[in-house]
């Protein structure tokens, strides 16, 4: 498994894996898929001090992560929250890990102090895996997503770097 930084020729990709969870999952609550357009802005976004990165097996790419600034106000700028999402076809395989060992190492590098993670708090797979990587919970936001017809619970989780 090779992990890179994100480059504009894997909108596609990114825009395939990120579009089949807002139409077929509760993992994020966007509701409306991402246009070509849309995910080359997102990526060249993600260039600089809050990266995406992508997880290759065998030159296919297979997931992707991100870094975004956790609230706009300045005093908030030393922490980021984490993104990750992996295809389908590539679950249960490590990549997951990869990413988000990958991305943290970034934002430690980039001086952040803490990374938050917002996950389903119905996702077990997501849970573990922060709490894997030292994430530990620190609540439960109640009701504050609704797709799909029903409300929805967020976890938060943070690491100190």
């Amino acid at each position: 498994m090779e992990i890179r930084k994100a480059e504009l020729d894997d909108a596609e990709i990114i825009r395939a894996i990120y579009n089949n969870e807002v139409l077929n999952s509760l993992v994020t609550l966007d509701l409306t898929p991402r246009s070509e357009a849309e995910q080359r802005h997102w990526i060249a976004e993600h260039s600089g001090i809050y990266p995406a990165i992508v997880a290759e097996i065998n030159g296919n790419v297979c997931g992707f992560a991100s870094l975004s600034p956790y609230r706009p106000r300045p005093g908030y700028s030393t922490t980021v929250e984490d993104s990750i999402y992996v295809d389908a076809n590539y679950r249960k395989q490590g990549v997951g890990k990869a990413l988000l060992v990958s991305i943290l190492s970034l934002a430690s590098q980039h001086g952040f102090h803490s990374c938050m993670a917002r996950v389903m708090a119905s996702h077990q797979a997501s849970l573990a895996l922060h709490q894997s990587c030292g994430f530990e919970l620190v609540g439960i936001e109640k009701e504050v997503g609704r797709k799909f017809g029903k409300w929805l619970d967020m976890a938060l989780l943070q690491k100190m770097l």
